[in-house]
Order: C-alpha cells, then structure tokens, then sequence
C-alpha cells in the first residue's frame, strides 16, 4: 500500500478538489483518507474561465495562471494531510486546468493544455508532482480523454454484468464496462458547463441547486431539436470535447432573446439527459447499472430525467460503493500518479483512439 494524493479541477470550474488515498501496489484497491474541496477564488476562476478564448497577452496570463492554480493546490494538499507527513506520500496526481482541448485539430496532432505550474507546486509541497496526463496519448493521436475509464474499470467493473459509470462534470462522460470485451469510453456532450453558466449568467448563482430551477421551466423540443443536431453528438467514438465547442456561445444567443430563462434551463437539462441516455444505449445496450458520480450527480433534476430515460437500468451514486461523487476524479488522478511511477499505461488506446498503451504524465521530483 502507498499514499498519493489526487487533485482535480475540472471543466464546470467549480473549484479543486483533492484526496488523499491508499493504493495497493498496482492500484487494485483504493482508500480515501482525506478530501477537501474548495471553490477558486473569484478572480482565479474569472482568468480561468476567459483564458478558454483567445484573448490579448494569453502566454503571459496564462503563466500567472498556473501559477495561482498551483497555490490553490497547495492549500488543499495541506487541507488533506492533517497529520501524515510529507514523506509518507509517494506522489501527487495533479489534472490541471483545462483551457483548451484541441486533440488531432490543425497540424492532424492537435493539442491540450492543462494549465498548472507543476514544478512550482513540487517546490512548495516537498512531494512528487505527476502532472500533464492528456498530453502523452495525444502525441499517440489520441484524444487524450477521457482518461477515468480504465480507473473506472479497476473499481466497477463486475464480471458478471454489463455497467457504466457516468461522470456528470462540465462535461458528461461515459465509461462503458462489459461483462465481457473491452472497456470503452468517451465525453457525451455538454452538461455542467452550459447549466452553471447560464444559471449563473441569469439568475446570479454559481450553479442551479438540485436542478429546482431547471425543474420550474418547460423543455423547449423546437430549441432541443436544434441543439441535438449539432454533429458532435452522432460522431463515433473515440471522440472528446469541452469549452471550446460547447460554450455559451454555442447556445446560439440570437435564438435565445425570446425565450424563458427558465425555458433554457430545463431544456439544457434535458440535453444532458437525453445525450447521456442515447449513448448508453446505442453504445451499451445491455448495461442493466449505471454509477453516476460528479458534482452533477446531485442535480436531482437531471438524475430523475435520467432515470425515466434509462427504465432498465439501476441508477446509483458512486458514494454506495463506498466513494462519494466528488471524490472520484481527483483519486483517479492519484490511481494515474500511481500508474506512471510504476510505469503502467494509463490510457486505454479502444478509450482515446491512441496507436497503443502509454504511460502518461510528466515527473516534477520533489527537492
């Protein structure tokens, strides 16, 4: 066994969270210790959220940028140490910021930035620092994400029946784990992203609480229509995406003038809803469970879309398998850290589209 801690911020820019788990030696079983959870600061996650679009003097923000974010994790490393000491812990899995996600685009290698200065936060915390995850299987013409299913699969998979585990985050993603064949995975469409920033654009709160007002308004199927043509969501996998694609520009803003805020709010409910359920079942016609986890699983509104859409299937929460719905990416990240320092590949290439298995991330040692 060996302690790793796991930081993750993700798309819906929510804030870090960070786990301090216990991994046996090869990542077959997992303990959290610690979590902590904290929201970016104001300014932090203004600069993060702008520098998703081009903008004046980018480089230069972008430094300072991943230099903040790495102070921001400093202080959640310290919230879950409590009293284990710094060389009890092997390493640090760190995700980053993503702000741009552009795998196999332009030159046919593409790119995606993370944004974190991973040798300042191994200074300032003493430990190991495995960071720039994505990166690795992109130069493999990858796409890089998701990276969670084969972390999924260690923890889930059961061999006697199919399951999924649906990551609701800025993005919503799906792991799909057979009762036989290969794990397979890929990001669905939009989900925390849209909801928080039009909740938030509109009514002054960071994010919809339970989905009420997603559940006061009426799913508009003419603007559903049109938002479900969008080509991305009838591409085969392998496929990703985020901020650069679905943002509130996306929304089309002209078509919105005339329509009930609230209106919008349901129908971008029902988008992530009913995204999420045809690809379940186009791709995984026989899971008969589905494990939700991400802060959207606490989305009551959208979890009971889903369950209408999905009548054969048993929906349940990750915290019933004994890991809470915010605590699953960030120890994946520490299972990926785990991965890399015994150099396990930590990508599955039928996942990301990869040319094969890679170990990923980049090592910033401790002083």
């Amino acid at each position: 066994m060996g302690f790793y801690i796991g930081l993750m911020s993700g798309t819906s820019l929510d804030g870090i969270d960070a786990v301090l788990v216990d991994l046996a030696e090869g990542g077959k079983t997992l303990t959290v210790l610690a979590h902590s959870h904290a929201p970016f600061a104001p300014e932090l996650r203004s600069e993060l959220l702008a520098l998703n679009a081009p903008g004046d003097n980018e480089l230069h923000r972008a430094a300072l940028a991943a230099n903040a974010l790495a102070l921001a994790c400093e202080e959640r490393i310290e919230a879950v140490l409590g009293g284990t000491s710094r060389a009890q812990v092997r390493a640090i899995g760190a995700h980053g910021q993503t702000v741009r996600h552009r795998p196999g685009a332009f030159d046919g290698i593409g790119y995606t930035c993370q944004l974190l200065n991973g040798a300042l936060l191994a200074e300032r915390c003493g430990i190991d620092v495995v960071c720039d995850f994505r990166s690795r299987d992109v130069a493999a013409n990858g796409q890089g994400a998701p990276l969670v299913p084969a972390f999924h699969a260690a923890l889930f998979a059961q061999p006697d029946m199919a399951t999924a585990v649906l990551n609701l985050g800025g993005i919503a993603n799906l792991t799909l784990l057979p009762a036989e064949g290969p794990v397979l995975g890929f990001d669905c469409g939009p989900a925390n992203a849209l909801l928080d920033g039009w909740c938030e654009r509109h009514t002054g709160q960071p994010y919809d609480e339970g989905g009420r007002w997603a559940a006061s308004g009426r799913v508009d199927e003419a603007l559903l229509a049109q938002w479900l043509a969008e080509p991305y969501f009838a591409r085969r996998p392998p496929k990703s995406t985020g901020r650069d694609l679905f943002s509130l520009d996306w929304l089309d803003p002209q078509t919105l003038t005339s329509r009930d805020a609230a209106d919008v709010q349901a129908t971008l409910a029902e988008l992530t809803a009913r995204s999420v359920a045809a690809d379940l079942v186009r791709h995984a016609p026989a899971s008969r469970q589905l494990w939700v986890c991400g802060g959207g699983a606490h989305n009551t509104h959208v979890m009971q879309r889903l369950t209408a859409l999905l009548p054969g299937i048993r929906i349940r929460l990750t915290d019933e398998a004994g890991l809470q719905v915010t605590q699953v990416e960030a120890a994946a990240f520490a299972w990926l850290a785990q991965a890399f320092l015994e150099k396990r590949p930590g990508n599955l290439p039928e996942v990301t589209g990869a040319q094969g298995p890679r170990v990923l991330g980049a090592l910033y040692p401790a002083r």
